[in-house]
C-alpha cells in the first residue's frame, strides 16, 4: 500500500511475515535524478514484492534509487541485499556497520544471557528459526557512512542525520527542518515502546536511549514518520510518554529486588508485559529472550547509577539492592 505524505514523499507499507510487528514503513522520496528509499524490509519475497511494487507504482526504478537504512535490524536492513547494484549508494552508520563486520553469531549473546540466568538450550533452536536470522542479508553491499549533522539531499528535500543510539548502537534518524518532518526508524513509535535490550557486558543502552530522547526533544516537528505503526504528530508528548514509561519500569525493577538477589531472567519473569499468556512459563521463548534483554537494560542502568549492586556466584550474576 502506498500513501502520499507530502509532495514527492510516500510511505510504502511492507509486510513482515512471521513477525508480531506485521509491517515496516518504508519511505520513498521521488526525484527525477535519483530517488531515495528509507528502510527496506526483510530479505523475503513478500517484502521484495511489496516494496518494488510500491516503487513501480510511484514510477521509481529501484536500480536508480539510493537507500538510507536507519539501523542494522533485519526488518530494516535485510532487503538491501536484493536491491543494491554497483551504482547504488547505501547510507548507513559506523557503529552498526562495525557490528556487522565483527559478527560472531549468537554465541556471545547466548553466553551473556546464560550468565544472567537464561536457560539457553531452549533458545538456540528458536534463534535459528527467528525471522531476523532466516531473512537477513545474504551479503552486505558497500556502505557510505554518515554521522551526526551529515545531510542527504533528494529533490526538494534536505535531511539531516541525527544519531540516536539506544535501540541499536548506531541508530540514526532523519530530520527535514524546512518541513518539520522526523523520520524516526525505531527510535519513537506510536502505541508500542521500542525494544531496548542489553545483550553484552559493559553497555548501557537504556542510558543511551533516554539521552537520545532528550537530545531530540527540542526539535520542532509537525509529523513523525516511524518505522512501524501509524504516523503521528505529538512529537514531544510521545517523547515524554516514553521517558515516563522507562521510569516506571525502573521503579518496578527496584520493587522486585526488594525480595533479594535475582538474575536478569528472574526479574524479567516478574515484570509486567503486554503479552497474551497465562504466566511467564507460557511466554514464547523468543519473547522471554526479548523480555530478559529489556530487564537487563534496566538493571544495567540502575547498576551504573549506583542504585543496585551485583554478586557473582558460580558464574551466575544476581542483582540486589543494598538497603
Amino acid at each position: 500500500m502506498v500513501q502520499e505524505i507530502a509532495q514527492d514523499l510516500y510511505r510504502i507499507k511492507v509486510p513482515l511475515p512471521e513477525t508480531p510487528l506485521k509491517y515496516l514503513n518504508a519511505y520513498a522520496v521521488r526525484s527525477p535524478e535519483r530517488s531515495l528509499v528509507i528502510d527496506t524490509g526483510l530479505n523475503h519475497d513478500t517484502c521484495f514484492e511489496a516494496l518494488t511494487g510500491g516503487l513501480k507504482e510511484l514510477g521509481i526504478d529501484p536500480a536508480r534509487a539510493d537507500y538510507f537504512i536507519t539501523h542494522l535490524h533485519s526488518d530494516h536492513f535485510g532487503l538491501i541485499t536484493r536491491l543494491a547494484t554497483a551504482d547504488t549508494r547505501v547510507f548507513f552508520n559506523r557503529p552498526d556497520a562495525e557490528i556487522i563486520e565483527n559478527w560472531q553469531g549468537f554465541g556471545p549473546m547466548l553466553a551473556y544471557v546464560e550468565k544472567n540466568g537464561f536457560p539457553v538450550e531452549r533458545l538456540k533452536a528458536v534463534l535459528k528459526a527467528h525471522p531476523g536470522s532466516k531473512f537477513g542479508t545474504d551479503w552486505v553491499p558497500p556502505l557510505q557512512m554518515l554521522g551526526e549533522g551529515d545531510e542527504i539531499r533528494c529533490g526538494d528535500y534536505t535531511f539531516q542525520c541525527i544519531e540516536t543510539p539506544g535501540h541499536t548502537l548506531g541508530h540514526t534518524c532523519l530530520y527535514e527542518p524546512a518541513r518539520q518532518l522526523f523520520i524516526a526508524g525505531d527510535h519513537i513509535l506510536a502505541g508500542i515502546t521500542p525494544n531496548i535490550q542489553c545483550l553484552a557486558e559493559g553497555r548501557n543502552p537504556l542510558k543511551q536511549y533516554l539521552a537520545s530522547l532528550e537530545k531530540i526533544r527540542p526539535y520542532d516537528v509537525d509529523l513523525v514518520l516511524p518505522g512501524h505503526r501509524r504516523l503521528f504528530s505529538d512529537f514531544r508528548g510521545r517523547i515524554q510518554e516514553l521517558i515516563s514509561h522507562h521510569k516506571e519500569r525502573l521503579d518496578e525493577v527496584l520493587a522486585i529486588l526488594e525480595d533479594g538477589p535475582q538474575t536478569g531472567y528472574d526479574v524479567a519473569a516478574r515484570m509486567s508485559w503486554d503479552i497474551v499468556a497465562s504466566d511467564w512459563d507460557h511466554f514464547p521463548v523468543a519473547q522471554q529472550w526479548f523480555a530478559t534483554g529489556e530487564a537487563l537494560a534496566h538493571l544495567r542502568y540502575l547498576e551504573a547509577a549506583g542504585r543496585i549492586q551485583r554478586q557473582n556466584l558460580q558464574d551466575v550474576v544476581r542483582f540486589y539492592r543494598d538497603n
